[in-house]
Order: C-alpha cells, then structure tokens, then sequence
C-alpha cells in the first residue's frame, strides 16, 4: 500500500485537479474523491486518476434501501478504486447488502475495501441531541455504530481521531480507522470540530489520514504534503 496519507481532491472539476496534481508529478498518492468532484466530472475522473497511477477513496457516503445500495456499489467497483463507504446509519442490512455489490461487481477478483461513516467530523454532542435527537452521547453513538459495521463484514470506519482509541479496544488493531479532519498545529479549522494534527493521529492508532484545504489551499502544496508525512513518519507510536 502507498503511505497512508490520502489527499481530499475537493476540486470543482478536472481541469482544477491537473493543475493541482502538476507538481506531485511521478509520485506515488492516494487520493480522494468527492461527491463535487465526482458529480462534475463522473466515472471519467476516475479513469484518469487511475492512469496516472494513483490509488483511489471513492467518497460518496452511499445511505439508502439495501438494493439501491447494492446495486449502486456494484458499479462503482467496476471503476476499480480501491476504497468505497457507506454510511452506518443505513444499517447492518444495507452495509451487508454495499458488500455483496462490491464483490458482485469488481474487478480482476480484488474488490475495493468498505467503511462506515460513523459520524461526520462536522457532528457536535449537541447537534446529535438537539438535531438528530439521537439522545446517546456522539462517543457512543460512534462506537456502536462501528461494531455494526465490523459485524457486518466491513473492513473499517470513517472516524474521529479522538474516537480511535476506543475503537481500536472494541473492534481490536486490523479494523481500519480512517481519519479526515487533519490540519497542522497552525492551520485554519474551518467547518470541522474534530481535528488533530497528523502526529496526533498517528499516535492515537488512526490507520489512515485523509488531509483537504491543509494541502490543496496551501502556497505550495507539494511542501504542505511533505511535512505532513514527515510528522505522520516521525509520530511516537
């Protein structure tokens, strides 16, 4: 696998991302995919990505009745990324139901691998309650959301790097912990509420970072990634 540190192509549309990705030119990435992005420019932004080289975080959040799910995740593994998710709250039916359609429609035998979303790392304890009206705490809610989706054949979650911990004691070291809200200590927060640094995250046990605006917004982004993965590299572990 290339390094664990996945770049947010959060970009209105193809012509943005080849300017973006000028300079990383001959390196080895993995990058994600949005719905902004993938919307403008469909399964062909996929099909240039892959040309390139790089490896793929297809991040549509797929939430709907399990054949719609099924069926859904069954062409997106025919575009042959490597990394798909659903969101939890669909259920243990539906999560079963985006993992048969993987396997039914992917490629050379290999299908991409499956996480949850948990919850977004946009949530708040009293968004939770006073929105969602879902009266248990965002830790818990989180944490049983993940068991379900470790019960039901998935291969990980999007989550919280300050809920790693806790899920790495009830889903144990192989389930994958994806972590998004990564800045640098002196980067601007923006619309996340849960965030760590990438030492940070890596110390906490996060198995992947995903980092956004800290990289592509950046004066020089190439720069920005490097000291990113420096510090990821460097953490105390």
């Amino acid at each position: 696998m290339q390094h664990p540190l996945i770049i947010a192509l959060d970009f209105k549309n193809l012509q943005e991302v080849q300017a973006f990705l000028s300079p990383f030119k001959g390196r080895e990435l993995f990058v994600k995919v949005g719905m902004e992005l993938f919307y403008k420019e469909g399964p062909e932004i996929i099909k240039y990505l892959k040309n390139e080289g790089y490896q793929i975080f297809l991040d549509l959040k797929l939430h709907d009745i399990p054949n719609t799910v099924k069926m859904g995740m069954r062409s997106l593994a025919s575009l042959g990324v490597d990394l798909v998710n659903v969101h939890a709250a669909g259920g243990r039916v539906m999560m079963e139901a985006a993992l048969e359609g993987l396997e039914a429609g992917s490629i050379s035998g290999k299908r991409p691998r499956l996480i949850a979303v948990t919850q977004l790392t946009s949530t708040s304890d009293v968004m939770l309650k006073s929105e969602l009206l879902i009266q248990q705490s965002l830790q818990e809610t989180v944490k049983s959301y993940a068991v379900l989706a470790q019960k039901s054949g998935l291969d990980g979650v999007v989550c919280s790097v300050l809920e790693v911990p806790m899920l790495r004691e009830v889903c144990g070291d192989n389930f994958l912990t994806v972590t998004p809200g990564i800045r640098l200590a002196d980067d601007a927060k923006n619309d996340q509420t849960r965030i760590a640094t990438p030492a940070e995250a890596r110390n906490a046990g996060s198995s992947m970072i995903v980092v956004g605006r800290s990289v592509t917004s950046a004066e020089n982004p190439v720069q920005k990634y490097e000291e990113m993965k420096k510090q990821w590299d460097g953490a105390t572990v």
